[in-house]
């Protein structure tokens, strides 16, 4: 049953139009774009640096973006109610879910690799160890807020909430420019936000450095604070 729902979830993350722009066709695009274009001033080697920013944009769109409205319209629909109501456990409901939600982020991890392989990136020496790390703190750092978010508000306020705080976090969050390069007051928030610990250690990790105990302190924080409110407050419908 298990493998049934996860494989379900994630069918139907990658037939929508919408969910593949989102999750793969805009990170590839950023990946190409600002390895092969000097728009961004970036560390050296460019790609290397463009791959930590693209793999969190990827963790974020999925995690928190596509989970938050998917989860937001289901229980619209009553999705979520309808299968309560079967034989289905709940907690089959939410693993498998979140066994969907994983899976369309190793199908990113591959994806992204396999194009940055082609750009001249070549991994460092106990640097995918790291990244997998970040990769799997950022996306329970964020699947818990997409969860918390899409389970509390109503899908067209989810639907415009997501978006937002994708964009915000893209261009402020330190995904797209590195917190160096935001101005002080900012840069200081920024290093709080979960977006601006999962890119920065990923950037780290794969520039042959480590990240901060602080930058993991910090996904770990979000991931324990909003999976308590999300467990306290999401709605079935």
């Amino acid at each position: 049953m298990l493998a049934t729902q996860v494989g379900l979830e994630t069918r139907l993350a990658l037939r929508q139009g919408e969910q593949v722009l989102l999750t793969l066709i805009i990170p590839l695009a950023l990946l190409v774009g600002l390895a092969l274009l000097r728009v961004v001033p970036l560390p050296e080697p460019r790609v290397t640096s463009v791959l930590g920013s693209v793999l969190a944009l990827a963790v974020i769109s999925t995690a928190f973006t596509s989970q938050a409205i998917s989860l937001g319209f289901d229980r619209r629909y009553g999705v979520l109610r309808r299968l309560a109501a079967t034989a289905v456990p709940r907690w089959l409901i939410v693993v498998g879910r979140l066994g969907g939600m994983a899976a369309v982020v190793l199908v990113q991890l591959v994806v992204l690799g396999a194009v940055a392989l082609a750009l001249g990136w070549r991994p460092g020496t106990g640097s995918l160890g790291w990244v997998l790390l970040l990769v799997v703190l950022g996306t329970a750092a964020f699947g818990a807020v997409g969860v918390l978010l899409g389970g509390t508000l109503r899908a067209e306020l989810v639907l415009a909430v997501a978006n937002i705080v994708w964009f915000v976090l893209l261009f402020a969050g330190g995904v797209l420019l590195p917190v160096a390069a935001l101005p002080g007051p900012l840069a200081a928030v920024v290093t709080l936000l979960p977006s601006g610990a999962l890119a920065e250690g990923l950037r780290a990790a794969l520039l042959g450095g480590t990240p901060t105990l602080g930058q993991v302190l910090v996904l770990l924080v979000w991931t324990l604070v909003a999976g308590l409110v999300a467990s306290r407050t999401v709605r079935w419908s």
